[in-house]
């Protein structure tokens, strides 16, 4: 389950986000997608932060963190989505902010939500894939989705932690299947909290 945040911890998961102010569109073209990704890369590795899976969507994204360091998470994220807005705000001669919020910030604090938030994460696309053609989950090119069941090198992202869940003999199988069967409605229980979000 996740719980609202007091304070970062480290060796703790988080489950961090954030959208568009006023629900807008924050990535319009794929530079937009790769210029995101290079610096949260570049702060992800300044901060002591571990990526377990990603998925950024046009106007919002997902993180499941690990905080490795004492650093907190915040420094991590501000200075990411303040980079981000500077870059987007001048390419595209707009002003103001460019995120609803700083961003949102949940513990996980259970195996089982933290699996069932990957699944959360990874499934979002689908809101979105029947308007692309050709492409599916294991295929969506902003997400960790397809590094993590295809074993693509992958800079940002360390899907073991996750792998590990799953099946000795064919971890990245079990796990795609496990990510692309629909939610069952104890799960969706579970995830409530997500789901009332509406990105």
């Amino acid at each position: 389950m996740a719980s609202p945040i007091r304070y970062f911890q480290k060796g703790s998961f988080y489950h961090v986000y954030n959208r568009g102010n006023r629900k807008q569109n924050i990535f319009i073209v794929k530079s937009d997608y790769a210029r995101f990704l290079k610096r949260s890369k570049e702060y992800k590795d300044k901060f002591g932060i571990t990526i377990l899976c990603y998925c950024l969507m046009p106007n919002h994204f997902h993180f499941l963190l690990r905080q490795d360091s004492e650093i907190p998470i915040t420094t991590f994220m501000l200075r990411l989505c303040t980079s981000y807005a500077k870059y987007f705000n001048i390419k595209y001669e707009e002003v103001g902010s460019l995120f609803q919020s700083p961003f949102k910030a949940k513990a996980v604090e259970t195996e089982e939500y933290l699996l069932q938030l990957s699944r959360y994460i990874y499934q979002n696309p689908k809101k979105i894939l029947p308007s692309t053609r050709g492409v599916e989950l294991a295929s969506y090119s902003w997400s960790s989705y397809p590094s993590c069941i295809n074993e693509i090198k992958n800079d940002l992202v360390d899907p073991a932690f996750l792998l590990n869940y799953f099946a000795k003999n064919n971890p990245r199988d079990d796990y795609k299947n496990f990510i692309e069967t629909d939610f069952r409605d104890k799960d969706i229980d579970l995830i409530k909290d997500l789901i009332l979000e509406d990105f």
